[in-house]
This record gives structure tokens, sequence and C-alpha cells, in this order.
């Protein structure tokens, strides 16, 4: 099953406090939703290159990986044929810009993760990262 990648980018991978999150602005069937940044896993490259490939792009920013987040059963599910594999990470280079596949992005508390209307696989990992943020 192909692999889509997301960062859960927080303030300090050591004591987290913020999430980063971004709202799309494309496709129409997405727009105006929040996600954890990233994007698909081309043929031959890691989920991990691949993440820090794709929020270069979206955002402008070089990522420092942490862990995965993992839900027991391996992965988030976002269709039949998508699964959705999150990593926390840090920003180790650059400030985070808007581009044409992001309008807003917002440094969200674990009290805030409730206040934008967080993509559906996201959202499903939210209590995992609340729980973080709050430890």
């Amino acid at each position: 099953m192909p692999d889509v990648v997301a960062a859960v980018i927080v303030d300090s991978l050591i004591e987290p406090r913020r999430v980063l999150a971004s709202r799309r602005t494309r496709p129409a069937a997405l727009k105006g939703r929040w996600e954890f940044p990233g994007g698909k896993v081309e043929p031959g490259e890691s989920a991990e290159t691949a993440l820090i490939r794709e929020v270069q792009e979206e955002l402008d920013v070089t990522l420092m990986l942490g862990d995965e987040l993992t839900p027991s059963g391996g992965g988030w599910p976002i269709s039949d044929r998508l699964t959705l594999r999150i990593f926390w990470a840090e920003i180790f280079i650059g400030r985070p810009t808007l581009s044409e596949s992001h309008d807003q992005i917002a440094w969200l508390s674990a009290d805030e993760l409730d206040s934008v209307d967080w993509l559906d696989a996201d959202l499903a990992a939210l209590p995992a990262v609340r729980a973080e943020l709050a430890s």
C-alpha cells in the first residue's frame, strides 16, 4: 500500500509545547482544511526522505526528524489504498513560508488543537499528538 507522509512539526523535539498546522488551498475537496504538512512518497524514496523533500517544497524549511508516531496496526488510514505515516519533526533551517499549497499556518498548543478543521487522517492522530504535548 502506498504511503503518504506527514510531519508533526513541534517547537522542540525535546520539550514539545506547540505544533505547526497548515491550511490547504487544493485540491478543491481539501481546500480550507488543516493538516500536518507532507505528501506522497515517490517510488524508490524512503518515507523520511520524502517527508523532508515535501516539507521543503511546501514550507521552505528543512526538518530534523524524530520518531515515527505509530498507532497500533502500523499506519493512519487515509483510504482503502493509502496509509499516512507521521513523524515528529523540528525545523532545523528556515522559517515556514506560505505557498501555493498552503495559505495559512498556525502554531497550536494542546488546548488549541481542536480550533481548526483537520483532515480526517490527521484528526485521528490528534489524541496521540495532544498526549505528547501535554506530557
